[in-house]
């Protein structure tokens, strides 16, 4: 297998100079490599090393071939054939098959393209579609199929893939599992998307105290960090044990030292020796207990150190906690009752009639294509929009809801003023409290929210609503592991596993539904 990327021990920071990760030797040849660990921890900033666009701090890194790049359209007003990069290309064609072609047509003809494209279309479903179709006409899964082809018609031999399902329906992730499983080349993936991920032939993860190269998949990625955790914890039990033998060991040398000095004393008080024995006696003493002392304070000091390394690594290793206090919510409790709604925007339906009961503890998904209107829908059932027809009834009024971006939170200030902005009935302890829950503790509670990660944004968030005086019977979560490390994703799953209330989601992540217990869909055409 020949190598297209070569990495030796690169060494990358960020913008601001703080270490990202250092050591990464890696070869690349035709094979898919996904990258993974928290966020922040540099993976991004290696793609873009990779592509050329910054320099590393030290090591080197070798490309050979062409790299692509998956890109979000913006502009909704391009054709197909413009997104595609072929537009001019075609239209130079057409011209010199109609006898009108120029000189400069001539030589800039490319005579593969039309083949080219037919065979990108149709590996990505799109071969029905006409060209001329504008992009503000299809679905987001129909764009994420565009946006694979003009990668599959450029041909590069390396794909760099920063989260690329983030935000994107079934369809737009099938488009991209598609790709990867198809491709030929090498791939480089940057994803917190545990069924892609699945595909992976090897998996990186990147951390400040090290990286780590894992032969496989998600899940045997996640067996092998799962025994990394486990020994890390046995690491530091026995850390701790063996800095508590070398205290014992010290306070016993020193007590035994301290009753020698005391017979020494009592014997120069009796004067009953020699006083030239005495001070030889004496200065022995001295340099045994310096000796003592020096070989104790040795033993004590590394063993701390030992403690203190042992900790480090797994406060990195050790997954993020989240506790969310009990509901309670009886089993029989009616939460909502939705009966023939419909849901209209600009005198279009969205979706509709629809009915369904949420009673109990129950956890539902709402699914349905980009567009379907279901954030629509949680908008009707927080009562912040009326049906077009049709009843909803709230059968409880502790709803809340978090979505993708925590936009419940002030975006200036800290964590502490924001949990106390959202909920002012706290005092200041409550607050800390609330926070601590949450796995910001001390100085954890006073960092700025516009500094935080997706993760932390999503722990505030969820402390500020579950600092309420009642907390929520029901919970709505609005694409909640979009921007989200997998740490997060996971102790988000934890905790949501353990909540007691009625919960209603909108995801595309299969892993995420079935972790949480999501037992039925409402679904949307």
């Amino acid at each position: 297998m020949s190598s297209s990327l070569t990495l030796d021990s690169l060494f990358l920071t960020a913008p601001d100079g703080t270490p990202l990760f250092d050591g990464l030797t890696l070869s690349l040849g035709r094979e898919r490599i996904g990258l993974v660990g928290r966020n922040g921890c540099g993976k991004s900033t290696l793609l873009r090393a990779i592509a050329g666009e910054i320099e590393p701090a030290r090591g080197s890194l070798s490309v050979h071939g062409r790299i692509g790049r998956l890109t979000q359209i913006a502009d909704e007003t391009l054709t197909v054939s413009e997104a595609l990069g072929a537009a001019e290309g075609l239209a130079i064609l057409a011209r010199m098959m109609a006898g009108d072609g120029t000189l400069e047509d001539a030589d800039a003809a490319d005579w593969t393209l039309e083949p080219r494209l037919e065979a990108a279309l149709s590996a990505t479903g799109l071969r029905e579609m006409p060209l001329d179709t504008p992009l503000a006409q299809l679905s987001g899964g129909e764009r994420t199929r565009v946006m694979v082809a003009r990668l599959l018609l450029e041909q590069p031999d390396i794909l760099l893939l920063d989260e690329p399902t983030n935000n994107l329906d079934t369809e737009g992730r099938a488009a991209i599992a598609s790709l990867l499983k198809d491709w030929h080349g090498g791939a480089i993936i940057a994803s917190h998307d545990r069924n892609l991920l699945e595909q992976m032939d090897r998996i990186v993860e990147l951390s400040p105290i090290g990286v780590t190269i894992f032969g496989g998949g998600w899940s045997e990625f996640r067996e092998a960090r799962d025994a990394a955790r486990a020994q890390a914890e046995a690491d530091l039990t026995r850390s701790v044990n063996a800095l508590k033998r070398a205290e014992a060991d010290a306070q016993r040398a020193k007590e035994k030292q301290d009753r020698r000095d005391k017979a020494g004393r009592s014997a120069r008080a009796k004067g009953s020796e020699p006083k030239l024995l005495l001070d030889a006696r004496a200065e022995r003493a001295e340099h045994t207990a310096a000796r003592g002392n020096q070989f104790a304070g040795r033993l004590t000091g590394e063993a701390n150190a030992s403690v203190e390394a042992a900790r480090a690594r797994v406060e990195i290793t050790a997954p993020i906690t989240m506790e969310l206090p009990p509901v309670q919510l009886p089993a029989s409790k009616d939460i909502l009752t939705a009966t023939d709604i419909t849901a209209a925007f600009n005198g279009r339906r969205l979706f509709g009639p629809l009915s369904f009961t949420l009673r109990g503890p129950r956890r539902l998904a709402i699914s349905g294509p980009n567009g379907s209107g279901k954030s629509t829908l949680m908008r009707m059932i927080l009562g912040e929009i009326a049906p077009a027809s049709g009843t909803l009834q709230r059968h409880t009024h502790r709803i809340a809801r978090l979505d993708q971006h925590v936009s419940l939170l002030p975006r200036e200030g800290s964590i502490l003023d924001a949990i106390l902005a959202v909920q002012p009935h706290l005092t200041l302890n409550e607050a800390h409290a609330a926070l601590a829950r949450f796995a910001f503790r001390n100085t954890a509670a006073h960092q700025p929210v516009t500094t935080l990660s997706g993760g932390e944004r999503l722990r505030a968030g969820l402390s500020a609503i579950f600092a309420a005086p009642e907390p929520p019977e029901l919970l709505l979560l609005d694409e909640p592991t979009n921007h989200l490390d997998m740490d997060t994703i996971e102790a988000l799953e934890a905790a949501l596993t353990a909540y007691d209330g009625a919960l209603i989601t909108i995801s595309h992540d299969p892993a995420f539904l079935r972790a949480i217990g999501v037992e039925d869909d409402i679904a949307l055409p």
